[in-house]
């Protein structure tokens, strides 16, 4: 089958692909076959492809697809999204609830197992959800990184009167702001880019070029930026006994003061992946607008093609259409 796939050449030096001939994968006891119809290029992916998490393999996490091969009755056929993170299902953690945070865990396109940016991929029957009807396919494959914006509520109490800032102006700070803005909450997104911005500005929600005039104002800040020095620049954000969502992953480490934490006694909360449920009822309902964030759509032939363009810092979502 074709897939996208980065790897090391014999020369040690990691190199992004786009095979004819990678193995048609066969699904193990508990899992069904998938055949991808469109995946999404997350900012992960591309910083995967500058050493995060080490991964090998074929890339991506955010589909919609087709169940063509299922050892479980009803599923062939269904149109399904799916979580990406796969517990042992035995240790203390999987046990207890969290398969998520998995010492043996296996991530989709990103750990140890195999992604989307294929034509056809293997994940558990347990990880499944089925598409409504209603929703089209540009619009579940928003699922996965809605599911993410939506953990913040699970772990958050925001309240009306909350003063939040929501920290960058991609695809996820407008997902966050999104799902955030249905609390009521007094919300503002800073961002970088005025046309990015104006996605959010045209559905009522404030927004800022940039945070003069902002600093130890928020209750809350959200990070959503993507690159290292969004951590300072949230830092700059939250008030003392205020509260840092974390939502960015990337290659390499930060600097932190944690004395000045400390001393503001500012509280820190990582986020990751959510719940798909809540997020397939928010596409449903029309609750949240995914559509004005695509900015393109390739075919597999040219998924390469669609990498360089999802780097562009001015880029919003890229999609890759891999099956009818």
């Amino acid at each position: 089958m074709k897939a996208v796939v980065f790897d090391k050449e014999a020369s040690g030096q990691s190199q992004l692909r786009l095979v004819t001939d990678y193995p048609l994968p066969c699904p193990s006891s508990g899992e069904v076959r998938v055949r991808t119809t469109l995946a999404g290029i997350c900012h992960t992916d591309l910083e995967v492809i500058q050493g995060y998490a080490a991964f090998q393999g074929v890339l991506g996490h955010e589909f919609v697809g087709v169940v063509d091969e299922s050892p479980v009755p009803g599923w062939v056929g269904r149109r399904v999204v799916g979580e990406i993170n796969i517990g042992c299902g035995g240790c203390d953690l999987c046990l207890a609830g969290y398969p998520a945070h998995c010492r043996r865990r296996t991530v989709l396109g990103i750990r140890g197992r195999d992604g989307v940016l294929a034509e056809a991929f293997c994940l558990p029957v347990a990880n499944l959800h089925l598409v409504p009807d209603a929703v089209p396919d540009e619009v579940a494959v928003f699922t996965e990184p809605l599911a993410a914006a939506c953990e913040i509520l699970m772990q958050v109490h925001v309240r009306p009167a909350d003063r939040v800032v929501v920290l960058g102006d991609g695809k996820l700070g407008n997902l966050v702001a999104q799902v955030l803005a249905l609390t009521g909450c007094n919300l503002t997104v800073v961002g970088r880019h005025p046309h990015k911005l104006a996605t959010l500005a045209a559905r009522g929600i404030r927004t800022h070029v940039g945070t003069e005039g902002l600093e130890g104002q928020a209750d809350l800040v959200v990070e959503c930026t993507g690159r290292p020095e969004g951590f300072q620049t949230a830092r700059r954000l939250v008030r003392p006994r205020g509260m840092l969502v974390l939502k960015s992953t990337f290659h390499g480490t930060i600097q932190v003061d944690l004395s000045d934490l400390v001393v503001d006694e500012v509280q820190i909360v990582g986020s990751r992946c959510g719940p798909f449920p809540a997020a397939l009822r928010l596409l449903e309902q029309n609750l949240v607008q995914v559509t004005s964030l695509i900015e393109a759509i390739y075919p597999l032939d040219e998924a390469l093609a669609a990498f360089e363009h999802a780097r562009r810092s001015t880029a919003l979502k890229v999609l890759v259409r891999v099956g009818s």
